[in-house]
């Protein structure tokens, strides 16, 4: 088969690779349908080592289950599949809990002798667990929004959930990235009432609003804050950054009302930040982390499917297989918001 492979900063290639074959009675081999480029996977075009073996990439994918082991029950050849951007047993005491980016017997796609996502096939390890049937097929026009319940949807609406979004509440999204994005749906789908959108991509921002924010601040820094407080008074409720950097923590820690929480989506790319004993004076709650992803696609699915909300505008741009290094590239210059990969 055919699929993505980076092997270094700005070094991404579509390569001939074996095909995924059954090895564990849990496993089952996907024939990927959709799939697309991350915002994480930038992370490494940005600044991955040079290495001869290469790493498989993508985490996010659906499609047709073309085989499975001799102890998977809940799905069968045929059916149409999505799965969340880790795989999980679904059992486990983590599991459980709603904690499935920490399942005992869960990983990484593109590790440990996994496929990425980015390829024409995968083979999903414990897939009872891990794949979720959908109730349409491989035509409908669902697709871009259901492939979001994979990763983007899930990690906005995680970031809402861990802020504690609820009816009424004032709400600050910094990034106009897809996750922000999807963060913006979130917060309206849960209820509140005023969702500001910190970014200043206009193209991105317009698509903020449409998605439900109800104002946009284009500053940064100082500047951004200030403007927020301009909006709200005392500061907003509820934080979700949805970038990563100190600045932008800083940023989240400076438009917070005292008693509020910020929840971070963001890949940290910092090791310490300004949580010291101001921040505990002001009583701020800092939570957020990777989304467990397959615990939200049934609550959101619903929801996509009856068109409440609609986080497949997220992919502005559709590429083949082929063009994925373009993908990756588009992305990374920003002329892309989220690339749809069509296989």
């Amino acid at each position: 088969m055919r699929a993505a492979v980076m092997y270094g900063a700005g070094d991404v290639r579509i390569e001939d690779r074996p095909d995924p074959k059954i090895q564990q009675p849990t496993d089952a081999v996907v024939r990927t349908v959709l799939s697309c480029v991350c915002g994480s996977d930038l992370w490494p075009y940005k600044s991955m080592a040079a290495t001869d073996t290469g790493r498989p990439m993508g985490h996010e994918f659906l499609g047709v289950v073309e085989e499975t082991g001799a102890q998977v029950t809940s799905v069968k050849p045929g059916d149409l599949v999505v799965t969340p951007f880790k795989y999980c047993d679904n059992t486990c005491g983590f599991c459980a809990r709603g904690l499935h980016t920490s399942c005992r017997q869960g990983g990484r796609y593109g590790f440990a002798d996994v496929d990425g996502g980015q390829g024409e096939a995968v083979r999903v390890p414990q897939a009872d667990g891990t794949l979720v049937k959908l109730p349409v097929g491989t035509d409908s026009a669902m697709l871009p929004s259901l492939l979001t319940l994979s990763d983007v949807m899930g990690t906005g609406h995680h970031g809402a959930v861990t802020a504690g979004v609820s009816h009424g509440d004032s709400v600050l999204v910094i990034g106009d990235g897809a996750v922000g994005l999807c963060a913006v749906i979130a917060a309206r789908r849960l209820g509140a009432e005023q969702i500001i959108l910190m970014g200043r991509h206009t193209d991105r921002t317009d698509l903020g609003r449409e998605c439900g924010a109800s104002d946009v601040v284009a500053e940064r820094g100082e500047e951004g804050v200030a403007r927020v407080r301009d909006l709200t008074g005392d500061g907003v409720e509820k934080v979700i950054e949805a970038v990563g950097t100190r600045q932008t923590l800083e940023t989240a820690l400076g438009a917070v009302i005292d008693g509020g929480t910020i929840s971070r989506l963001g890949v940290p790319q910092y090791e310490e930040g300004p949580v010291g004993p101001s921040m505990i004076m002001r009583n701020i709650t800092l939570t957020g982390g990777a989304s467990p992803a397959r615990a939200y696609i049934d609550e959101l699915m619903p929801d996509v499917l009856d068109g409440s909300i609609d986080p497949g505008r997220v992919f502005d741009k559709n590429f083949s297989l082929d063009q994925v290094p373009v993908a990756y590239r588009s992305m990374a210059d920003r002329r892309v918001l989220k690339a749809l990969i069509t296989l």
